[in-house]
């Protein structure tokens, strides 16, 4: 069942790209639709059968692959996956949907999305350390292609430094994944025989600490964080929404997954600074927001200083912070994913992003109302204001971190009221007043140019109102998380 999610996109994605005869644009864009949203249905349908109360992997998948190197083709879901492989699925399709039908090389673009999506979908899927590497390294490729080759006028920069540092993320994983495996004497490289191995605390925070860097990198933290404006300024819409809203989850996954998972110890011993650590993301990606005059630069640096929540509540490791850390992923992903689209469809209509030269967007004569009006709704959940989902994470966030970390939540609780004045300044100054003659009789929007924001408005105000549709799937394996990093932190005796 498992194995549909990484295959079915990978072989779609080998027929758009192989296939001898012609496959005209229109037609490359339905199957590659069809696929994305078999592969969503598909991971619904998991959703369905998936048991809340059991914090196991479930739906397991397990085949030897290499036995010289101890590598097994191991999947398996639990509540920590699950949201994000759902997640994954849905911002494909709305990806896909978004791209613009006159596309340059539309094969190799649609195949290049499939396959990110069905690399994506494995790492949160492998059981296996090994596994896991391999598909957090392919993701790399499509990204990269699709960076390089539709970005912007500066795409060979940002793409290059993209490559570069998630190069260097890889590698620090990748080391402290063999470094485990031979100083404890393991004889495999899957997930859940590690977990019972102790390891002396020096070498426990040598092996931890290329894991923060590497996976801090990914998220990215503060100051690894540089790459990201520039890939999401250069990147094209599509690719900025699946970038903020499910690849930078890769790097919070892990942190949770092989950090807290694998190194409680340590973990528990480092909290503390990790939490200053968020602090600085938080602060720091919240004020270089204030001073950006590009909507698509503002909207990155938000996306650095609400990463800087997971990692908090990921340090405070008490069960509602771990459950908040799920539930800001998510939230996040379809805050950012809404934010990104609103501002490609400014940029389409205006052929700016420049905050100093739009004016008056809400006009409803001649200006962007509707695109306008879901931009409003959209500041407000990422800002935490109640009924929508941003509030609901945030708050989970600084309940389950306060008893732990008091000052450092409510120095992040300032990030909070920190993105409301850049978003508060984004709103004013673009979609009020009046219209700027710059921009006055723009093209009308087209309701599919509105209809993937308009879903993800919707869901947002729908976990919002009902959070429990998403927390029942993940509340046991986040409580599980924490009582057995407790267990094993407890009765740790180096071998």
């Amino acid at each position: 069942m498992l194995s549909a999610l990484i295959w079915l996109p990978i072989l779609s994605a080998a027929l758009l790209g192989f296939w001898p005869g012609t496959i005209t644009p229109k037609a490359a864009r339905q199957l590659s639709l069809i696929v994305a949203s078999a592969v969503f249905v598909w991971s619904l349908v998991l959703a369905s059968q998936f048991n809340p109360g059991n914090a196991s992997q479930q739906f397991s998948e397990y085949i030897p692959w290499i036995k010289s190197l101890g590598l097994t083709y191991y999947l398996g879901v639990d509540g920590l996956s699950l949201p994000l492989l759902v997640l994954n699925g849905l911002l494909t399709c709305i990806a896909i949907y978004s791209t613009d039908k006159s596309i340059q090389r539309p094969r190799f673009y649609y195949a290049l999305l499939l396959v990110l999506n069905a690399s994506v979908a494995g790492a949160f899927l492998a059981q296996d350390l090994l596994l896991f590497f391999l598909f957090y390294e392919v993701e790399l490729i499509p990204l990269y292609l699709l960076i390089a080759i539709w970005g912007g006028k500066r795409r060979g920069y940002a793409a290059t430094k993209f490559l570069i540092y998630t190069a260097i993320s890889g590698i620090l994983i990748l080391a402290a994944f063999f470094g485990l495996v031979l100083l404890s004497g393991a004889s495999t490289f899957a997930y859940e025989p590690l977990r019972n191995y102790t390891l002396p605390l020096t070498t426990q925070f040598l092996l931890l600490g290329a894991l923060l860097v590497g996976f801090g990198i990914k998220i990215p933290l503060v100051p690894f964080h540089t790459w990201l404006p520039d890939a999401h300024v250069e990147a094209s819409t599509p690719i900025s929404v699946l970038l903020a809203g499910i690849l930078l989850k890769l790097g919070t996954y892990g942190l949770l997954r092989f950090g807290l998972g694998l190194f409680p110890e340590a973990w528990q011993i480092l909290a503390p600074s990790l939490a200053i650590w968020a602090v600085v993301s938080v602060l720091y990606g919240s004020f270089n927001a204030i001073a950006q005059t590009d909507m698509k630069k503002m909207v990155a640096y938000s996306s650095v200083g609400h990463m800087g929540f997971i990692l908090l509540a990921a340090a405070a490791a008490t069960p509602l912070s771990l459950l908040a850390s799920v539930f800001q992923m998510v939230s996040h992903g379809l805050i950012s994913g809404l934010l990104f689209l609103l501002v490609g469809v400014v940029y389409k209509k205006t052929g700016t992003r420049d905050i100093d030269i739009l004016r008056g967007l809400l006009n409803p004569e001649r200006g962007l109302p509707v695109v306008g009006s879901l931009m409003v709704l959209g500041v407000m959940a990422s800002a935490g204001l109640p009924g929508m989902v941003g509030f609901i994470s945030e708050f989970l966030v600084f309940r389950g971190s306060f008893a732990v970390f008091p000052t450092q939540t409510l120095l992040c609780m300032v990030g909070t009221g920190l993105t409301s004045v850049y978003f508060l300044l984004l709103v004013n100054r673009v979609f009020f007043g009046r219209l700027s003659p710059e921009v006055e009789n723009l093209p009308q929007v087209q309701w599919s140019d509105r209809a993937p924001a308009i879903i993800l408005a919707a869901l947002i105000v729908m976990l919002g109102l009902q959070p429990n549709w998403m927390v029942r799937w993940s509340e046991t394996t986040t409580t599980t998380m924490m009582l057995n990093s407790q267990e094993l932190t407890a009765n740790s005796q180096p071998f």
